[in-house]
């Protein structure tokens, strides 16, 4: 578990430091083999809350405005751009939308089986 929050600390300072956008969280537990009791644990995590207060915060960022929340944030993020804003919002999103989607696929039950088309 451990290592779940190192590496996705590391790709939050990935995004912010270098611009590199490196973890796909779903392929990243699959291939981990997380169980999904633990995959909802991190998703529970202040980890990921924190994950949220950067998205909400980047997206004021990117909206914009003259609000006094807005100015304190554009100089706090001062070193990121709008685009690069934009991005690494939607990065965070797709981590946390990824942790989402691998908890769903590992719900218990059987199992569909695709029918392949007879010829």
């Amino acid at each position: 578990m451990d290592e779940i929050y190192y590496d996705l600390q590391k790709a939050i300072d990935f995004a912010f430091v270098e611009n590199k956008f490196v973890l796909n969280s779903y392929s990243y537990l699959k291939v981990k083999d997380v169980r999904r009791v633990d995959a909802q644990e991190v998703l529970r995590s202040p980890l990921i809350k924190e994950l949220y207060v950067y998205i909400n915060d980047l997206e004021t960022i990117v909206r914009g405005g003259q609000e006094k929340e807005t100015v304190y944030l554009r100089e706090a993020y001062g070193f990121l751009s709008k685009p690069e804003a934009r991005k690494i919002s939607i990065y965070f999103d797709k981590i946390i939308e990824g942790f989402k989607t691998y908890i769903n696929d590992r719900k218990p039950g059987r199992k569909k089986k695709t029918s392949v088309s007879a010829k």
